[in-house]
C-alpha cells in the first residue's frame, strides 16, 4: 500500500484501482449510510495546508477526514507564519510535531509535496501542485466514469481547454492511459504543450474532431491567474472556438457524460444549457471526491485497504 499520494504517475493500475474500489465501499458505507460516521481513522490527526485558494479541494478533504473520524484542521498560508517568512519544510516540521499523521498540501510550485515528503515521517497527500499534478481530481473523475460507463478500458476522453497550465489534465493522463482508455486533447495550439502526443495521447486543435464519438467530454477551467496575455483573443473568441455547447455535444456518443473539475466558467468553457442538462455529471463530480479523499485517507494513514 502507499505512504503517500504524490500523483499518478507514481501508481500503478493496479494502486488506482485499489482506490477506486475502495472509494465505492467508502460511498456506500459511509457517505450514503445516512449516518455518515465511521471510526476508521479515530485518534489521528490531518492538516490541510494550502498555499493557493480552494473550495471543493480543501472542503472535501475536510468533511473526507471528519466523516472517517479524524480530528481536521485546516491552515493557509496568509493567515500563518508563512505570511512572516516561514519556509515550506519548516511549516512542515512544525505540523509533524504537533503529531500530525496527514499533511494535505496544495501549493504554486511543482513538486512541493514530493520535497515535504523528503524531509518529515507524516503521510503527504498531493492537492495540486503548481502545473505538475492533482492526483486526487483524476482519481475522483475516474470514479464517476466507472459508475456512469462501467468500466474505463476502451473508452474514449475527450479533454477540451486548458491543457498547458492544467494539473487535472497531467494526473488524468497518466491514470486513464494506465487503465486503458484513448485520450484525446483539444485547445488552441497556445495552450497545448509540445509533445503531448509522447504521453500517449491524440492532440487537436479542432475541438469537433476531439469531441466526436467520445464517451466522455471534460472542459478544463481557463485559468486566467496562471498565464500570460496573449494566449487568445478573448474569453468571447474562445468560446465560439473552443466552448463546448450543445451542438459540439452531439457529435459525442448519445450517452456521453460532460466533466468539469470546476470551478467552471459558465459560458466560457462550457456553455449554460449543457452544465445543467441531463448528460453534465459535474455535481456527482464533487460527491465522488469525498470518497476518493476518504479512500485515499484510510490507505495512507492504516495502509491497509478498506474492509466493509
Amino acid at each position: 500500500m502507499i505512504k503517500n499520494l504524490l500523483g499518478l504517475k507514481e501508481l500503478s493500475a493496479e494502486d488506482i484501482t485499489a482506490i477506486l474500489d475502495d472509494a465505492d465501499k467508502l460511498k456506500r458505507d459511509v457517505l450514503l449510510s445516512g449516518s455518515k460516521k465511521s471510526n476508521l481513522l479515530s485518534g489521528k490527526g490531518i492538516i490541510t495546508l494550502f498555499y493557493e485558494n480552494s473550495t471543493r479541494t480543501r472542503v472535501s478533504f475536510e468533511m473526507a477526514s471528519k466523516y472517517l473520524g479524524a480530528t481536521a484542521a485546516n491552515m493557509s498560508s496568509s493567515g500563518s507564519s508563512v505570511a512572516k517568512g516561514e519556509t515550506l519544510i519548516d511549516t512542515a516540521k512544525t505540523l509533524e510535531a504537533m503529531k500530525t499523521d496527514v499533511i494535505i498540501i496544495r501549493h504554486s510550485m511543482s513538486g512541493a509535496p514530493h520535497l515535504v515528503a523528503k524531509h518529515v515521517n507524516s503521510s503527504i497527500v498531493n492537492a495540486g501542485d503548481g502545473m505538475n499534478e492533482h492526483p486526487t481530481q483524476a482519481l475522483l473523475d475516474m470514479m464517476t466514469m466507472r459508475e456512469k460507463k462501467g468500466d474505463i478500458k476502451g473508452l474514449k476522453v475527450a479533454i477540451i481547454g486548458d491543457v498547458k497550465h492544467s494539473r487535472v489534465a497531467r494526473s488524468n493522463i497518466y491514470g486513464l492511459k494506465k487503465l486503458g482508455a484513448e485520450v484525446v486533447l483539444a485547445g488552441p495550439s497556445t495552450l497545448l504543450p509540445k509533445r503531448l502526443e509522447d504521453m500517449g495521447v491524440k492532440v487537436h486543435t479542432d475541438v469537433e474532431k476531439a469531441v466526436e464519438g467520445a464517451d466522455v467530454v471534460m472542459g478544463l477551467r481557463i485559468q486566467l491567474e496562471r498565464q500570460k496575455k496573449g494566449l487568445f483573443p478573448s474569453v468571447r473568441e474562445y468560446n465560439k472556438y473552443f466552448g463546448v455547447d450543445s451542438r459540439r455535444m452531439k457529435l459525442a456518443k448519445p450517452d456521453a457524460i460532460l466533466m468539469h473539475p470546476g470551478p467552471v466558467n459558465r459560458g466560457v468553457e462550457l456553455n449554460p444549457d449543457i452544465i445543467d442538462g441531463p448528460q453534465s455529471v459535474i455535481n456527482e463530480q464533487v460527491t465522488n471526491g469525498v470518497c476518493v479523499r476518504m479512500a485515499v485517507l484510510n490507505m495512507v494513514v492504516s495502509g491497509k485497504r478498506y474492509q466493509s
